[in-house]
């Protein structure tokens, strides 16, 4: 029996990480197998391309470049982690996926959704059955992450780039209507983890 891809998406101070560590907490208690990974990274060869993009020193990386990147990283992440585990019936929990590129090179850096959908063909095969976008208004998310030590090069991004990616990630729910679900994520964080895990409990109840 083939396992669920279960992605989250959402900007930078989203409380995603939080909220998949409770998450596999509960699994772990219900017994449920599954793996827990994230993007760009989960793998040895994608964590050495999620280090290049990262990497404050690279801010002369392009677009185009990081775009390509992430792309590699994912087919990388996909044929050596996240399909086997599907294949042998897991649960896959990811922190992000093909949405967050779509939302942050397609939509907030101008190179197009088609673009992005074009360098990550693949990827288009093996899209999640669920997405959990955490819908944090731009503004809150912002005066967290002033809160924020700034320790990436996305954390040195404009505020218009963070408000840009929020917009993004607006049109990629359109695009995806029918697997992706928002969460209100202005609320405290443990009553959006709450939410997510009841949510994520009943889809895989199905």
């Amino acid at each position: 029996m083939k396992g669920l891809f279960i992605t989250f998406e959402g900007g930078e101070c989203s409380g995603k990480t939080t909220i998949i560590q409770e998450l596999c907490k509960t699994l772990e208690e219900k017994k449920i197998p599954y793996i827990s990974t994230r993007e760009p990274g989960g793998i040895d060869i994608a964590e050495q391309i999620r280090s290049i993009i990262l990497d404050v020193k690279n801010k002369n990386m392009t677009e185009e470049t990081e775009a390509l990147l992430y792309a590699a990283s994912r087919m990388q992440h996909l044929k050596e982690k996240v399909i086997p585990a599907l294949e042998k019936g897991y649960i896959v929990i990811c922190d992000r996926f093909l949405d967050s590129s779509l939302a942050y090179q397609g939509y907030a850096r101008h190179l197009g959704m088609d673009s992005i959908l074009r360098i990550n063909h693949f990827a288009l095969n093996h899209l999640p059955d669920l997405t959990l976008f955490i819908d944090v208004e731009p503004d809150i998310a912002l005066k967290r992450l002033e809160n924020r030590k700034k320790t990436d090069r996305l954390d040195l991004e404009s505020i218009q780039f963070h408000k840009d990616v929020y917009q993004g990630y607006l049109e990629v729910c359109q695009m995806y209507k029918d697997r992706i679900v928002k969460i209100n994520g202005n609320v405290e964080l443990d009553v959006v983890t709450k939410n997510c895990i009841k949510y994520v409990l009943d889809f895989i109840k199905r």
